[in-house]
């Protein structure tokens, strides 16, 4: 636990200056067919500095994705909260060569590494708050729920908590991901990606965020029927209802677009996940939950356009205000 990670095992990171990681094991992790034998199976916590303020933030980045936001990190510094973030396995800092990018068949065995960085941190902190986005909203959910007493707070971005698409059509789709997930689990499912999110957020493009494009990929990772049934199983979870002890805020954008071409929506709308189904599942994660929308969000709020990334930080500013500091 903490104290098998030194002061001294902590080492810059070679993607953000001044910013350090450190290397999580995990506990006897299964390697997926088509990945080596010898793979390197971790996780890797990212932090903004040593530690300075007696709270933290530990948070979980969406799926295809990697911890690149350092506004994020500053903005909780500014409160007085320590900034982590974990990278899971096979994603970002964690991913190695024939590695099969963000596979996992069961949510739950996220919760080594998430309890491994929890331990890391509160050797050093008297209060932590969770934060997830997209995926990691879930996972964080879900983990949230299963470790009482643990959070001051947990804040949740673009949390993907309900699957997209009419109910009869997720009636027909969860058994057959259910058969398959087992029988076939690292089989790909033949998914598009237009790469309108990608286009509407990087420099290089229509959006004004520079981060790597081999960590957070376009096209995304391959979806796999096992880890498209783990996702199903986590939002069963979460629609037989969840019991989180703490303050929840979910936050989501006003509006979704599922526009097959690009076009200016792509800039002020979530054109990732249903967000009115995300605020009607929101309530089901526990008898505390504030639901924030946030006109012109886009999928990852703290990546919005100036005007609603403010508002994304006023709101979250006032509800740990209210709630956690």
């Amino acid at each position: 636990m903490a104290d098998s990670y030194p002061v001294a095992d902590w080492y810059p990171d070679e993607l953000l200056p001044g910013y350090e990681c450190l290397r999580l094991e995990l506990h006897d992790p299964a390697v997926a067919d088509g990945e080596p034998e010898d793979t390197d199976l971790c996780a890797t916590l990212v932090r903004q500095h040593p530690p300075r303020h007696r709270r933290a933030v530990l948070y979980l980045h969406g799926w295809s994705d990697y911890f690149f936001q350092t506004h994020l990190a500053e903005f909780f510094d500014g409160l007085g909260f320590d900034f982590h973030a974990i990278e899971l396995r096979r994603y970002g800092r964690s991913l190695r060569e024939g590695q099969l990018g963000g596979f996992v068949t069961d949510l739950h065995e996220y919760f080594d590494e998430l309890d491994e960085a929890f331990a890391v941190i509160a050797a050093d902190h008297d209060d932590i708050t969770l934060m997830g986005h997209s995926t990691g909203g879930l996972t964080a959910s879900l983990w949230a729920n299963e470790r009482p007493g643990r959070f001051n707070g947990v804040v949740l971005n673009s949390p993907w908590i309900d699957l997209q698409g009419a109910p009869v059509l997720k009636a027909v789709t969860a058994p057959m991901m259910k058969t398959l997930g087992q029988r076939y689990p690292t089989t790909v499912l033949p998914l598009t990606d237009a790469g309108i999110y990608a286009r509407s957020i990087h420099a290089s493009q229509d959006g004004e965020w520079d981060f790597d494009l081999g960590l957070k990929q376009h096209p995304s990772f391959a979806i796999r029927v096992g880890w498209m049934r783990a996702i199903m199983a986590g939002h069963a979870e979460v629609k037989a209802g969840l019991h989180i002890d703490t303050p929840v805020i979910s936050m989501l954008s006003h509006k979704t677009s599922f526009r097959r071409t690009y076009g200016p929506l792509a800039q002020t709308t979530d054109t990732v996940l249903d967000v009115d189904k995300l605020a009607r599942g929101s309530v089901r994660l526990g008898p505390h939950v504030t639901v924030v929308r946030i006109t012109d969000g886009m999928h990852d709020l703290v990546l919005s356009g100036e005007r609603a990334r403010a508002d994304v930080f006023e709101h979250l500013r006032r509800w740990l205000s209210a709630y956690v500091l």
